[in-house]
């Protein structure tokens, strides 16, 4: 078993639009790296990647548009995100697809986002929050990928990848 979730990975006009962020190292704020940055779909926690394929395989992923912003946010007070709306439907697909495997789907309502630095307890994050990031891309592919941790933080890997309707 693996530790997996179900992503989409933002095309290279949307990191670029996320690179020209302000992104000065501060005292208690890791920005990570562009190679990390996706959308997370449906966490599923350690589970079999043939079960997923197999899931995901059956699933009628629906077409969508993905819109990156308005402006850079924070998630609680740990987490400075990309807000991306536009996903709701096709996350709902793919955790009705793979309800029964990994960990149980969350219960909150879905909040599509790009993470793109981790906040240390107590720690001011400046420049970056605010700052605008408007871009949309259509969603041509679901990528199931594979987390494991190092002391350096996450390596993700593409286990496979499925596409979506075509619009």
């Amino acid at each position: 078993m693996a530790r997996l979730f179900v992503a989409v990975w933002p095309p290279d006009p949307v990191v670029e639009v996320l690179r020209a962020l302000p992104r000065k190292d501060q005292r208690g704020v890791r920005f990570l790296p562009p190679e990390r940055w996706h959308v997370t779909l449906r966490f599923l926690g350690e589970a079999k990647a043939d079960d997923v394929a197999d899931a995901l395989e059956r699933a009628e992923l629906p077409a969508a548009t993905a819109r990156v912003g308005p402006a850079i946010d924070m998630l609680g007070t740990r987490s400075v995100i990309a807000p991306v709306r536009g996903l709701d439907e096709l996350a709902a697909e793919v955790t009705a697809a793979t309800a029964d495997i990994g960990d149980p789907p969350a219960r909150r309502t879905y909040a599509g986002h790009i993470t793109i630095a981790r906040v240390k307890r107590g720690a001011i994050v400046r420049n970056v929050v605010g700052s605008r990031c408007d871009a949309d891309f259509d969603v041509e592919r679901v990528a199931l990928v594979e987390s494991r941790l190092r002391p350096t933080g996450a390596e993700y890997a593409t286990v496979a990848a499925w596409p979506t309707a075509a619009r």
